[in-house]
């Protein structure tokens, strides 16, 4: 199943029961008590399954903790009175004087489906800066992690489904797809079906200013990334009097439909190839891939074509695949650190090894070396299919694909097929696009890259229209890979750490190269 490409870890156990997954039950905790309540903040334990096992995190430099807890809110918000489901915290207290504190400054990564409780911890070094002033928080989001999280397949289906040709180019394979996309989102509904229709963007929204009233906040300080600039405009639409200083990097374009998004993200996963393989040509010597950038290309697509015949050697009894292969090169072109492991993918699959093309595959998945899968993928398809209106039928998909094609050769097929994601989940779409109008607002950072595959260049300046007059302020990185700040580039560390501690945004439209 392509579903759209995100950002960053497995699945529940079978044996527990909806109530656990849940995280939650009726009557624990009054509704109009809720943002009254107390966090009871621990040493945080290692993570679930769901977050993607491994570890509890390491101490920052300097010994300060992890701290980890569980904030209730209303399973359904339009009855906030009744069920409730437990949202997972982490935090890192401020570094600072207690009198130069500001808040606390909630993280959203991004996905949808990304665990923040795991990738806070694993970028916290980048925001030691950030942390002189502010508390460092994040969150599980509904239907992810540890909160209410979504669950649809096994481990051992979600390996024979990934295993599927998600591309199919006659009539066979294409039914052999689609059986397995519904058999999916069967799962889904039988196992996670009172979630299913309470994790739109807009039920995180409303559970983030409950986080920032249980944090003691009068306003929400916010950095999201990548999806999470979009669950920051939404939560800006709806709470604009309540935004505090607030950095969207790698920004949605909150304009496109399900399928502009996706052409949108073929050009832009294109245009980060070539230039991967303009920078392999030019700067090393020999390049191992191709003599130039139009032979990598060429290559890369002569090595699909052949896998789509005749998979590689993968993983175990796991094979590499057309998609897998397709999957994998996508990964490493999130972040311009992981192209030497798309060279050495790439040249060890010309040589028959389809190892590393396959653990970037398996990363993408959220896939771990034990075969456990986080719930990434299931809650990625349950937040984007309770969120989009519009269900896309194959005659929609075969229609587009001379679009799609011409945006992007290689990636074309993968992103037209992933639109059909959602056709038979059994839950309605909400809108065409989400709404961030947000007349009123404190002025909001927007960051754009203009090398970002993921979240192409072009949705910053449409999210700060978007925003309204007088509150998207926009930045441009020219750069690489998906996001900027984590880029480790000065100018845009100067400019939003500027902003996020003292205040003081950059002027409209400068530009960090």
């Amino acid at each position: 199943m392509p579903s759209r490409p995100r950002t960053r870890a497995a699945v529940l156990c079978a044996a527990l029961s909806l109530a656990t997954a849940l995280g939650g039950c009726a009557g624990e905790t009054k509704a109009e008590d809720l943002p009254s309540q107390k966090l009871d903040w621990k040493d945080c334990p290692a993570p679930s399954e769901a977050q993607g096992g491994g570890e509890s995190p390491s101490p920052l430099p300097g010994g300060a903790a992890w701290q980890c807890a569980t904030m209730k809110a209303p399973l359904d918000w339009n009855e906030p009175k009744g069920d409730t489901i437990d949202i997972a915290l982490i935090r890192a207290r401020a570094s600072g004087k207690k009198e130069n504190r500001i808040g606390s400054l909630v993280f959203n990564f991004g996905g949808p489906g990304g665990s923040g409780i795991t990738t806070l911890p694993a970028f916290g070094e980048d925001y030691a800066n950030l942390r002189t002033r502010y508390d460092l928080v994040s969150f599980d989001p509904r239907g992810v992690g540890r909160s209410a999280p979504v669950k649809c397949e096994s481990d051992k289906q979600l390996d024979a489904y990934y295993q599927e040709d998600s591309t199919p180019d006659d009539e066979a394979e294409e039914q052999t797809y689609l059986d397995g996309v519904k058999k999916f989102n069967a799962a889904c509904d039988e196992n996670s079906g009172e979630v299913l229709p309470q994790v739109r963007t807009t039920d995180a929204a409303r559970d983030m200013d409950l986080m920032r009233q249980v944090l003691g906040d009068k306003k929400l300080h916010y950095f999201g990334v990548s999806y999470g600039t979009e669950l920051g405009g939404v939560y800006a639409h709806l709470f604009p009097k309540n935004v505090g200083r607030a950095v969207f990097d790698a920004v949605v374009d909150p304009t496109q439909s399900p399928e502009e998004g996706s052409l949108g993200q073929a050009k832009g996963f294109q245009r980060a190839l070539e230039n991967y393989a303009k920078d392999c040509t030019s700067k090393i010597e020999d390049c191992p891939v191709g003599d130039t950038a139009e032979d990598v290309q060429a290559k890369i697509s002569k090595l699909l074509d052949d896998l789509d015949e005749k998979p590689l050697p993968g993983l175990g009894a796991r094979k590499l695949t057309q998609t897998a292969a397709t999957n994998g090169i996508a990964q490493s072109l999130y972040s311009k650190d992981f192209w030497q492991y798309l060279t050495d993918g790439l040249e060890q699959a010309y040589d028959g090894d389809g190892r590393i093309l396959m653990t970037l595959s398996d990363s993408m998945n959220g896939r771990s070396p034990d075969g456990t899968y986080s719930n990434m993928s299931a809650a990625n398809i349950a937040i984007n299919c309770a969120d989009d209106k519009p269900r896309y039928t194959p005659s929609d998909v075969k229609a587009k694909l001379p679009k799609f094609r011409e945006a992007s050769p290689l990636f074309g097929d993968f992103l037209a097929w992933g639109m059909v994601g959602c056709t038979d989940w059994a839950v309605d779409g909400a809108a065409d696009h989400p709404d961030v109008s947000a007349a009123g607002a404190d002025p909001i950072l927007v960051v754009g890259n203009t090398g970002d595959p993921a979240t192409p260049y072009e949705g910053a300046r449409k999210m700060v229209d978007s925003l309204g007059k007088g509150v998207g302020v926009e930045l441009t990185y020219k750069g690489q890979g998906h996001g900027a700040y984590d880029s480790g580039d000065k100018c845009v560390r100067r400019a939003v750490d500027g902003y996020l501690l003292d205040g003081k945004s950059p002027a409209a439209g400068t530009v960090c190269s």
